[in-house]
């Protein structure tokens, strides 16, 4: 989501050596400058609301003497438990993945504004952001197979249909998010400066294709496997199934809701992948800036 950081030992010459102790309008104008949270494509649920939580946990954590890499570890920790807790039976570990999952996301923006403060920047730090990014994503529709399979209990006695389905969307998943940095690859195998977030340069050269995207606008199905996004509607399809089972409509413990969902996350998850790789080869992101 940001620029991600380095150790304090990484820090090159001429690193801003800033006290551990700022107040919380100096911490912002350095952590939060308008060039982050303007950002079109980055900002997405962190730019809604996140970011004012987040600067409130960097400065929490600046005293501790954490480096901004140890945060991004601690980010993909809280993403990983998210996942893992759905793995449990009944309606509650839905709850607690939603709250972990927007945990996981507060961190993500703190660790950028931790490197931000100290002026520290490292390759490394991208990586392990990005490999944690991959990894929570696609861990969240197999954790969510592996419960409508009856958890581990289930996996013990053979039942994988549904965590097969669920690495299905994984693998969809992980190949949608892999056409964006490979984007980023092909054009620094080329020499290419680093791609401006300006939405012309994102946008279809195609008329039709532009209107066709102006419209998804109204219909963000392709948010749908953002971690965020994709907590939020196991927790508002697992309520489904609670107040379901409550009126009687289902059998008490149904999940009904939950595996329609799951079998609709195929054919989504493909659609969504197939259109970000369409988008990007009819725009001009791949033409020499």
């Amino acid at each position: 989501m940001s620029e991600r950081p380095a150790s304090p030992a990484d820090a090159g010459p001429g690193s801003a050596v800033r006290d551990n102790h700022p107040s919380l309008a100096e911490l912002r104008a350095v952590a939060q400058p308008p060039s982050v949270v303007g950002r079109r494509n980055s900002e997405h649920w962190a730019g809604s609301y996140l970011r004012r939580g987040s600067i409130h946990l960097t400065r929490l954590l600046l005293p501790t003497g954490i480096s901004a890499n140890g945060v991004t570890w601690m980010f993909i920790a809280v993403g990983i438990l998210g996942a893992l807790v759905l793995v449990l039976p009944g309606w509650w570990p839905f709850l607690a993945c939603a709250v972990l999952i927007q945990l996981h996301i507060l961190i993500d923006c703190s660790d950028g504004e931790v490197a931000r403060w100290r002026d520290q920047r490292s390759a490394s730090g991208v990586y392990i952001d990005r490999v944690g990014h991959y990894l929570v994503e696609s861990l969240l529709p197999v954790c969510l197979g592996v419960h409508l399979d009856g958890g581990i209990a289930g996996l013990h006695d053979g039942r994988l249909g549904w965590t097969t389905i669920g690495a299905l969307v994984a693998v969809v998943v992980i190949l949608k998010k892999s056409f964006g940095d490979l984007l980023h690859v092909a054009r620094n195998a080329h020499g290419w400066t680093k791609m401006s977030e300006d939405a012309e340069i994102a946008a279809p050269r195609s008329a039709g294709l532009r209107s066709l995207r102006g419209m998804l606008r109204f219909f963000p199905f392709f948010r749908a496997f953002g971690a965020i996004e994709f907590s939020l509607i196991l927790l508002v399809v697992a309520t489904l199934d609670l107040v379901l089972g409550l009126a009687g409509a289902e059998p008490a413990g149904a999940q009904r809701a939950l595996q329609v969902w799951m079998v609709v996350c195929i054919p989504l998850a493909l659609l969504t992948a197939g259109g970000y790789l369409i988008s990007i080869l009819a725009s001009s992101r791949l033409r020499q800036p």
